[in-house]
């Protein structure tokens, strides 16, 4: 059963249950709320799932600093998923002296160094001359590629939280399938809720995996219009009714007060709610 709670505050541990909290769930340019970002705890571990531009400062009004969190991944590299990484990668290399672990594949890591971070931590702000790569920054932990799923799939363990992660159908919006896709993922998390990040209208992505975990529930990113890059209210009114009644939306616009009728109307479980605890 997923048991939103408003009234606990933020911490990285637990008694064990499988806990997620949002520092936001807002599109890429959302005003009103914070950016899609989500916090796993489970016993005494605890993941980051993307760092956008408002994450460290959603961190610091709740009361927690960034640099407090061990453990990250990245599900693509839109600015409202990646932009507060390096922020965090400079302040763990000459701030804390602390490196943060990073769960991410090969193919992703030379995209997300190469496309993105290296630009701002390359250069060794101590020593002249000395150029500094990824792992300078971070400690990788690669997940392991698995068997007989519908799609790119692989699986890593951190302490008592199980990932399996797939490749998503995100950008452009005139790629088919998601191996034509640029690099994106999404994530099932302990075989029980499975995190959508951002994908356009993916039927298969969610019935699928459904099929495969028998899920309690879904956190789909959802915009109000059609066309674009994500999945719209319209098309992902088309799931099946007993896949709408345990999906939470996301990642939508600030406008939502003019769809929570039609989303009720729907079977949707609800809109997902920034800085509640969705426990399991």
């Amino acid at each position: 059963k997923t048991t939103p709670v408003a009234s606990r505050p933020l911490t990285l541990k637990n008694g064990g249950s499988l806990d997620l909290f949002f520092l936001g769930v807002g599109s890429a340019f959302t005003k009103r709320h914070y950016q899609t970002n989500l916090l796993i705890v489970k016993g005494d571990e605890h993941l980051l799932v993307d760092c956008g531009t408002k994450c460290t400062q959603a961190f610091y009004e709740l009361g927690m600093p960034v640099t407090g969190i061990r453990n990250f991944l990245i599900t693509h590299s839109h600015a409202d998923h990646i932009g507060g990484l390096e922020e965090v990668a400079l302040m763990g290399k000459y701030v804390t002296k602390k490196k943060p672990n990073m769960i991410i594949s090969e193919t992703y890591q030379h995209i997300l160094w190469d496309m993105s971070l290296r630009g701002g931590c390359a250069y060794n702000e101590e020593e002249a001359g000395d150029i500094l790569t990824f792992g300078d920054f971070w400690n990788v932990l690669r997940p392991q590629w698995i068997e007989n799923f519908p799609r790119e799939t692989y699986r890593i363990s951190l302490g008592p939280i199980d990932i399996v992660t797939m490749r998503t159908k995100h950008i452009p919006d005139t790629s088919s399938d998601w191996q034509s896709s640029f690099w994106s993922c999404g994530m099932v998390i302990d075989g029980r809720v499975l995190f959508t990040s951002d994908t356009r209208f993916d039927p298969e992505l969610v019935i699928q995996y459904d099929q495969k975990f028998n899920l309690e529930a879904v956190f789909h990113d959802c915009q109000f219009y059609n066309g674009g890059v994500h999945a719209s209210l319209s098309e992902l009114k088309q799931l099946p009714e007993s896949i709408r009644k345990k999906t939470w939306l996301t990642h939508y616009g600030d406008n939502w007060e003019q769809f929570e009728e039609e989303i009720a109307d729907a079977g949707f479980a609800g809109l997902a709610k920034q800085h509640v605890w969705y426990e399991f």
